[in-house]
């Protein structure tokens, strides 16, 4: 259809089959078969032909045709460029996923590095758990999910970009004594815990489970900023991620207790396997790059 209407609009614009032919290199044949073609296809008569004065004359519904036909073939023109623009250009717009201690901790400094190095893209970004921004990612409202817990990936690429430490947090005031050891020292005490579909959460559980630690309660908070709070302000203890509470730790705002495992986690990043567009090659690119200098492996 889309050779037919080119042909269409060269017979409008020429105002003869020939010079049309010519015009778009086909031969007159073809031409005469393309509009025959459209008129079967639309039911009317697009062009009066006069054999005798070898001219033509375009019907109204040719006329209305010959507008939209100019309309369609620009919007496909603006449409592969576009396309074309998907893969190659360094503008546009990334929407970005991350669970919250990497959107709150991680993500701002990576996203000010890539800015810099490409100012013409604009960026939308959604923080929330680890289960909502998969959920987002999953129906294709993110090109790129930031994750720190445990997902059923597949049809996805997915891949280690971060490897974060997980420690023990009290308040400062809190004494802890290494030879009665943690599970001692740290059950019957109130856990700040994250929310459901969080990753962090999900690790803290694991933690308990193999220190074989006995909580006497937990409170529910929504974020890892509240959660620190909460533990500076004497309301329980925690496990979460050093970004988190390495700077308040080093103030005294707050204690890391030693353990005699190391508790990594590692974040990930996810993008869809098909048409990955050049903006998001480049920021998985950073993302490598963040990879590399964190030692991951």
């Amino acid at each position: 259809m889309i050779e037919e209407l080119k042909t269409f609009i060269a017979v409008v614009d020429k105002k003869s089959f020939t010079k049309a032919a010519a015009s778009i290199n086909i031969s007159q044949p073809s031409v005469s078969l393309h509009i025959v073609t459209l008129e079967k296809n639309f039911n009317t008569r697009l062009i009066e032909r006069s054999n005798k004065q070898r001219t033509i004359l375009i019907t109204q519904t040719g006329e209305m045709l010959y507008k939209k036909a100019k309309q369609i073939l620009s919007l496909i023109d603006d449409t592969k460029q576009e396309l074309t623009n998907y893969y190659t250009s360094t503008s546009g717009t990334l929407k970005i996923g991350a669970s919250m201690t990497i959107g709150e901790f991680l993500l701002p400094s990576i996203l000010g590095d890539f800015i810099k190095e490409f100012p013409n893209i604009s960026l939308e970004v959604a923080i929330d758990n680890t289960h909502n921004i998969f959920e987002k990612f999953k129906s294709y409202d993110i090109d790129i999910a930031l994750t720190e817990g445990s997902l059923p990936v597949h049809n996805f690429t997915f891949k280690n970009f971060y490897k974060d430490t997980m420690v023990v947090v009290t308040p400062n005031s809190f004494t802890f004594d290494k030879n009665i050891g943690l599970r001692t020292c740290l059950s019957n005490q109130t856990w700040m815990h994250r929310e459901e579909g969080s990753g962090t959460g999900e690790y803290l559980n694991m933690f308990l489970n193999a220190e074989d630690i006995s909580p006497k309660n937990y409170i529910i908070l929504g974020s890892n900023y509240a959660i620190k709070e909460a533990v500076r302000n004497n309301l329980g203890v925690t496990f979460i991620s050093s970004l988190v509470v390495s700077s308040a730790a080093d103030s005294h705002e707050l204690k890391i207790i030693p353990t005699k495992t190391k508790y990594n986690r590692y974040f990930s990043y996810l993008v869809h396997e098909k048409n990955l567009s050049r903006i998001a090659t480049l920021f998985v690119e950073k993302l490598e790059q963040c990879s590399s200098l964190n030692n991951l492996l």
